[in-house]
Protein backbone atom coordinates (compact mmCIF):
# COMPACT_ATOMS: atom_id res chain seq x y z
CA UNK A 1 0.00 0.00 0.00
CA UNK A 2 1.39 3.48 -1.30
CA UNK A 3 2.10 5.64 2.32
CA UNK A 4 0.12 8.34 2.54
CA UNK A 5 1.18 12.28 3.21
CA UNK A 6 -0.83 14.99 3.83
CA UNK A 7 0.09 18.44 3.17
CA UNK A 8 -1.29 21.73 5.09
CA UNK A 9 0.00 24.30 3.34
CA UNK A 10 -1.72 27.57 1.94
CA UNK A 11 0.70 28.74 -0.58
CA UNK A 12 -1.18 27.01 -3.60
CA UNK A 13 2.16 26.96 -5.50
CA UNK A 14 4.09 25.02 -3.45
CA UNK A 15 1.48 22.50 -2.41
CA UNK A 16 1.25 21.33 -5.91
CA UNK A 17 5.07 21.07 -6.06
CA UNK A 18 4.95 19.31 -3.37
CA UNK A 19 1.99 16.86 -3.73
CA UNK A 20 3.68 16.19 -7.41
CA UNK A 21 7.13 15.31 -6.01
CA UNK A 22 6.31 13.17 -3.49
CA UNK A 23 3.90 11.39 -5.93
CA UNK A 24 6.57 11.06 -7.89
CA UNK A 25 8.08 9.35 -5.54
CA UNK A 26 5.23 6.59 -4.89
CA UNK A 27 3.14 8.34 -1.72
CA UNK A 28 -0.54 9.20 -2.06
CA UNK A 29 -0.83 12.32 -1.22
CA UNK A 30 -3.99 14.92 -0.24
CA UNK A 31 -3.21 19.00 0.20
CA UNK A 32 -5.52 21.26 3.22
CA UNK A 33 -5.07 24.92 2.53
CA UNK A 34 -5.77 25.97 5.92
CA UNK A 35 -5.51 24.56 9.65
CA UNK A 36 -9.19 23.80 10.24
CA UNK A 37 -9.33 21.86 6.88
CA UNK A 38 -6.04 19.79 7.22
CA UNK A 39 -7.68 18.50 11.23
CA UNK A 40 -10.98 17.29 9.51
CA UNK A 41 -8.34 15.77 6.62
CA UNK A 42 -6.43 14.27 9.21
CA UNK A 43 -9.23 12.59 11.13
CA UNK A 44 -10.99 11.42 8.18
CA UNK A 45 -7.99 9.99 6.16
CA UNK A 46 -5.24 9.62 8.79
CA UNK A 47 -2.03 9.84 6.70
CA UNK A 48 1.15 8.28 8.39
CA UNK A 49 3.03 11.64 7.42
CA UNK A 50 2.23 15.57 7.62
CA UNK A 51 4.09 18.46 6.12
CA UNK A 52 2.78 21.54 8.04
CA UNK A 53 3.25 24.61 7.61
CA UNK A 54 2.75 27.18 10.49
CA UNK A 55 1.24 30.56 9.21
CA UNK A 56 -2.26 29.12 8.24
CA UNK A 57 -4.96 30.84 7.89
CA UNK A 58 -7.54 30.56 10.60
CA UNK A 59 -6.30 27.63 12.81
CA UNK A 60 -2.15 28.25 12.60
CA UNK A 61 -0.09 25.15 12.47
CA UNK A 62 1.33 24.91 15.47
CA UNK A 63 -2.70 24.95 17.22
CA UNK A 64 -2.82 22.16 14.45
CA UNK A 65 0.24 20.62 16.08
CA UNK A 66 -1.30 20.66 19.51
CA UNK A 67 -4.44 19.50 18.16
CA UNK A 68 -2.99 16.54 17.08
CA UNK A 69 -0.90 15.32 19.45
CA UNK A 70 -3.82 15.04 22.30
CA UNK A 71 -4.78 11.98 19.99
CA UNK A 72 -1.64 10.77 18.48
CA UNK A 73 1.74 11.21 19.95
CA UNK A 74 3.34 9.07 17.25
CA UNK A 75 2.03 10.37 13.88
CA UNK A 76 5.22 11.99 11.99
CA UNK A 77 4.98 15.73 11.55
CA UNK A 78 7.39 18.14 9.68
CA UNK A 79 7.16 21.63 9.94
CA UNK A 80 7.71 23.63 6.42
CA UNK A 81 8.32 27.26 7.71
CA UNK A 82 9.26 30.79 6.93
CA UNK A 83 9.49 31.10 10.52
CA UNK A 84 13.39 30.86 11.01
CA UNK A 85 14.12 31.55 14.09
CA UNK A 86 15.60 29.85 16.94
CA UNK A 87 12.28 30.36 19.24
CA UNK A 88 9.97 29.11 17.07
CA UNK A 89 11.92 25.89 15.97
CA UNK A 90 12.06 25.41 20.10
CA UNK A 91 8.23 26.30 20.15
CA UNK A 92 7.40 23.50 17.47
CA UNK A 93 9.99 20.67 18.98
CA UNK A 94 8.16 21.21 22.63
CA UNK A 95 4.88 20.97 20.93
CA UNK A 96 6.14 17.45 19.15
CA UNK A 97 7.24 18.62 15.62
CA UNK A 98 9.54 15.41 14.80
CA UNK A 99 11.57 17.82 11.89
CA UNK A 100 11.48 21.40 11.24
CA UNK A 101 13.14 22.65 7.72
CA UNK A 102 12.80 26.20 6.68
CA UNK A 103 11.82 28.15 3.65
CA UNK A 104 13.05 28.12 1.33
CA UNK A 105 14.10 24.29 1.17
CA UNK A 106 16.29 22.12 -0.92
CA UNK A 107 13.84 19.48 -2.68
CA UNK A 108 15.96 16.32 -2.62
CA UNK A 109 16.74 17.46 1.23
CA UNK A 110 12.98 17.54 1.95
CA UNK A 111 12.14 14.25 0.09
CA UNK A 112 15.18 12.51 2.49
CA UNK A 113 13.32 13.27 5.16
CA UNK A 114 10.03 12.67 4.37
CA UNK A 115 12.08 9.16 3.60
CA UNK A 116 13.37 8.74 6.92
CA UNK A 117 10.22 10.04 8.87
CA UNK A 118 8.23 7.40 7.48
CA UNK A 119 10.61 4.77 7.98
CA UNK A 120 11.21 5.30 11.29
CA UNK A 121 6.71 5.65 12.03
CA UNK A 122 6.80 2.26 9.86
CA UNK A 123 9.55 0.51 12.44
CA UNK A 124 7.85 2.06 15.66
CA UNK A 125 4.70 0.13 14.53
CA UNK A 126 5.62 -3.02 13.51
CA UNK A 127 7.79 -2.75 17.22
CA UNK A 128 4.65 -1.37 18.62
CA UNK A 129 4.21 -3.27 22.24
CA UNK A 130 7.84 -4.15 22.64
CA UNK A 131 8.24 -1.44 25.69
CA UNK A 132 10.79 1.05 24.06
CA UNK A 133 7.52 3.02 22.30
CA UNK A 134 4.49 2.63 24.79
CA UNK A 135 2.21 5.46 24.60
CA UNK A 136 3.41 8.01 26.60
CA UNK A 137 0.64 9.62 30.07
CA UNK A 138 -2.24 6.86 29.73
CA UNK A 139 -3.13 8.07 32.96
CA UNK A 140 -2.77 10.77 35.04
CA UNK A 141 -3.64 12.14 38.71
CA UNK A 142 -4.05 14.77 40.80
CA UNK A 143 -5.05 15.39 44.15
CA UNK A 144 -7.72 12.54 45.07
CA UNK A 145 -8.07 12.59 41.18
CA UNK A 146 -7.04 9.79 38.36
CA UNK A 147 -7.84 10.04 34.50
CA UNK A 148 -7.56 6.45 32.62
CA UNK A 149 -7.09 7.50 29.17
CA UNK A 150 -7.41 4.14 27.92
CA UNK A 151 -10.44 3.18 29.65
CA UNK A 152 -11.91 6.39 29.13
CA UNK A 153 -12.97 7.05 32.61
CA UNK A 154 -11.85 8.86 35.98
CA UNK A 155 -12.11 8.91 39.64
CA UNK A 156 -13.46 12.21 40.61
CA UNK A 157 -14.18 13.08 43.92
CA UNK A 158 -18.13 11.67 43.34
CA UNK A 159 -17.06 8.05 42.59
CA UNK A 160 -15.79 6.79 39.51
CA UNK A 161 -16.98 8.57 35.82
CA UNK A 162 -17.30 7.73 32.26
CA UNK A 163 -15.63 10.37 30.22
CA UNK A 164 -17.02 11.26 26.96
CA UNK A 165 -14.58 11.91 23.78
CA UNK A 166 -15.21 15.69 24.24
CA UNK A 167 -14.25 15.59 28.09
CA UNK A 168 -11.22 13.62 27.20
CA UNK A 169 -9.95 15.95 24.73
CA UNK A 170 -11.04 18.64 27.11
CA UNK A 171 -8.87 17.35 29.64
CA UNK A 172 -5.81 16.45 27.78
CA UNK A 173 -5.86 19.76 26.41
CA UNK A 174 -5.58 21.19 29.57
CA UNK A 175 -3.25 18.80 31.35
CA UNK A 176 -0.57 19.65 28.06
CA UNK A 177 -0.80 23.57 28.91
CA UNK A 178 -1.34 22.80 33.08
CA UNK A 179 -0.51 25.91 34.57
CA UNK A 180 -1.39 28.20 31.58
CA UNK A 181 -4.59 30.52 30.95
CA UNK A 182 -6.13 29.32 27.79
CA UNK A 183 -8.77 31.53 26.57
CA UNK A 184 -12.90 30.41 25.50
CA UNK A 185 -11.52 31.25 22.00
CA UNK A 186 -8.68 28.80 22.17
CA UNK A 187 -10.61 26.08 23.50
CA UNK A 188 -13.25 26.16 21.00
CA UNK A 189 -10.69 26.27 17.72
CA UNK A 190 -8.55 23.45 19.86
CA UNK A 191 -11.71 21.13 20.55
CA UNK A 192 -14.44 21.66 18.21
CA UNK A 193 -12.35 22.93 15.22
CA UNK A 194 -13.80 26.66 15.65
CA UNK A 195 -17.71 25.35 14.61
CA UNK A 196 -19.61 28.09 14.36
CA UNK A 197 -22.46 26.26 16.54
CA UNK A 198 -20.10 26.21 19.66
CA UNK A 199 -20.49 29.54 21.73
CA UNK A 200 -18.64 30.55 24.59
CA UNK A 201 -20.82 29.20 27.43
CA UNK A 202 -20.14 25.87 25.93
CA UNK A 203 -16.89 25.81 27.53
CA UNK A 204 -18.36 27.14 30.69
CA UNK A 205 -20.90 24.50 31.20
CA UNK A 206 -17.84 21.50 30.99
CA UNK A 207 -16.37 23.50 33.31
CA UNK A 208 -18.94 23.67 35.66
CA UNK A 209 -19.07 19.49 35.40
CA UNK A 210 -15.12 18.98 35.88
CA UNK A 211 -15.50 20.93 39.01
CA UNK A 212 -18.50 19.05 40.25
CA UNK A 213 -16.15 15.95 39.34
CA UNK A 214 -12.92 16.89 40.35
CA UNK A 215 -13.48 19.70 42.99
CA UNK A 216 -13.98 18.93 46.87
CA UNK A 217 -15.72 22.35 46.81
CA UNK A 218 -16.78 23.12 43.25
CA UNK A 219 -17.58 26.65 43.98
CA UNK A 220 -14.05 27.55 45.16
CA UNK A 221 -12.02 25.69 42.80
CA UNK A 222 -8.69 24.23 43.43
CA UNK A 223 -8.16 22.79 39.84
CA UNK A 224 -9.73 24.34 37.26
CA UNK A 225 -9.92 28.54 37.81
CA UNK A 226 -11.36 30.95 36.23
CA UNK A 227 -8.64 33.74 34.50
CA UNK A 228 -10.78 36.83 34.45
CA UNK A 229 -11.44 38.41 30.99
CA UNK A 230 -9.50 35.19 29.74
CA UNK A 231 -10.20 31.95 30.40
CA UNK A 232 -9.40 29.05 32.57
CA UNK A 233 -6.28 27.31 33.71
CA UNK A 234 -5.99 24.12 35.10
CA UNK A 235 -3.78 24.58 38.32
CA UNK A 236 -1.71 21.62 39.41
Amino acid sequence: MKKRVLIIEDDRHIAEGLQLNLSMQGYEVQVAPDGLTGLRRWEEWRPQLIVLDIMLPGLDGLDVLQNIRLEDERLPVLILSAKAMDEDKIKGLALGVDDYLTKPFNLEEFLLRVKRLLTRYAWEEHHEGDGDFAPIGPSYGFGKNSINFVTHTAQGTSGPLALTGIEEKLLKLFIVNRGKPISRRQLIEMVWGYDGSIRTRTVDNFIVRFRKYFEEDPKHPVYFKTCRSVGYVFDH
